[in-house]
């Protein structure tokens, strides 16, 4: 029992209730977005469109993605986290109701496009607000637990999808909406604002003692933090490799659909088991050591599939790139939050987030090329990437962690506000 409860404080120990909350709202969220999980499946076979046609809605919706990234962390960062939160599950629950109830194609792809922006905007906001309400020392479990949730939510949704797409699509879309209704009343009901801005100096009025406000320009000039994005694109593109190339891998050894399902069914099970035994593991090293070690494991799991022909092989590269996943998610949330300067955390997190759709195309895109010239070598090409990535973090790592020291020291200097409120925080 001793034993259970030093593992439940290592794992989930010493988080504010705010967390929690935020913690509960992302979990619905993700358990309930499964509708366009299905959407070109329902433009075949309800809609009547293409497949060509089908793939363009669907891009368009993954356009949306991207955009929606940004918007979002640009008004997490004026607005406040609870406001961009609230809006932006609203205004998907409105969207969602009105695409279970449209017919016409093109209608269906601009809500399609719509529904991809709003559906992205949340993902600085949440982030931004855990960064703001845990405290650093804490930061890495609940980073843990957030990538926990996420994956086990998006489990639960791939379930529900397909019992209700074979019920009803018009049910599928309604479900969804009312999921994400509820997360909007978890969150207006429990999540207060958490943005803090500077306070005006003592006796200056705020509009002449503020500076100008930096913006998004900020972090893409920022060349530690993008020298960081830059790896953990290199770990994206090794990720997507999974839904990609890996199939067609497969496929080409002989192994068929089912194979595969079982080589991604085997990853989500170790996440939902093992991920909330990570920060045990972790904690005790730095964040370069371990970021250096899951992408060399992942380096490694995808190297192996140059040997692979059997379903066995893929099982066991798939446990160890899996592990690599699940040990790089807590640090590299992390690191994110403790490079964003606080006044931009949300605008940070947007362009930290556009490297999983810009790895989405870049990895099949060419992945593709590259399996066709080279075959089972495309595997080596990848496991030498991932390899050349953790070495950039064990590089990377001193020089980040003295930027991150210097920032902290600056904004200790800086007395705070929450919006809304006129009192410093001291």
């Amino acid at each position: 029992m001793h034993a259970l409860r030093r593992w439940w404080h290592d794992t989930a120990g010493g988080l504010p209730a705010t967390f929690w909350y935020l913690w509960a709202g992302l979990l619905i969220n993700r358990a309930g977005a499964f509708a366009m999980l299905f959407l070109s499946l329902y433009l075949t076979d309800v809609r009547g469109a293409s497949v060509g046609l089908a793939g363009t809605v669907v891009g368009a919706y993954g356009a949306g993605g991207a955009a929606g990234v940004l918007l979002g962390g640009v008004l997490a960062d004026r607005w406040g986290r609870r406001a961009t939160l609230l809006a932006a599950h609203l205004v998907t629950a409105g969207l969602m109701v009105a695409l279970a109830f449209s017919r016409p194609l093109l209608l269906i792809a601009v809500l399609s496009a719509l529904i991809g922006v709003v559906h992205s905007m949340p993902s600085p906001a949440f982030v931004a607000a855990i960064v703001d309400v845990v405290p650093a020392e804490r930061r890495s479990r609940a980073f843990n637990l957030q990538f926990w949730a996420f994956n086990l939510g998006m489990a639960v949704a791939s379930l529900l999808a397909g019992v209700l797409a074979e019920a009803s699509f018009t049910a599928l879309f309604l479900v969804d909406a009312g999921a994400t209704l509820t997360a909007a009343a978890v969150i207006g009901w429990k999540v207060p604002e958490t943005l803090r801005v500077a306070a005006p100096a003592v006796g200056q009025p705020a509009a002449r003692s503020a500076p100008r406000r930096p913006g998004l320009h900020t972090a893409l000039t920022d060349r530690t933090f993008l020298v960081f994005v830059g790896l953990t694109f290199v770990l994206a593109v090794l990720t997507m490799q999974t839904s990609t190339i890996m199939p067609l891998a497969m496929s080409a050894d002989g192994l068929g659909p089912s194979a595969y399902g079982s080589v991604v069914a085997l990853g989500g099970a170790l996440i939902v088991v093992g991920q909330l035994f990570v920060p045990r593991l972790i904690d005790r090293h730095r964040k370069d050591v371990v970021l250096a070690a899951s992408t060399a494991l992942l380096a490694l799991g995808f190297g192996v599939l140059a040997v692979a022909d059997e379903l066995a092989i893929y099982l066991g590269a798939a446990a160890v790139w899996t592990v690599g996943s699940m040990l790089a998610a807590p640090p590299n949330a992390q690191i994110n939050a403790d490079l964003a300067p606080p006044q931009l955390r949300a605008r940070y997190q947007s362009v930290f987030y556009l490297t999983f759709p810009a790895a989405a195309f870049v990895a099949p895109t060419l992945g593709g090329v590259s399996l066709q010239h080279l075959g089972d070598r495309h595997w080596l090409i990848v496991g030498g990437l991932g390899m050349v990535a953790a070495i950039g973090h064990l590089l990377a790592g001193p020089p980040r962690e003295r930027h991150v020291a210097a920032l902290r020291r600056a904004d200790e200097r800086k007395p705070t506000t929450h919006v809304g409120d006129r009192a410093p925080i001291a």
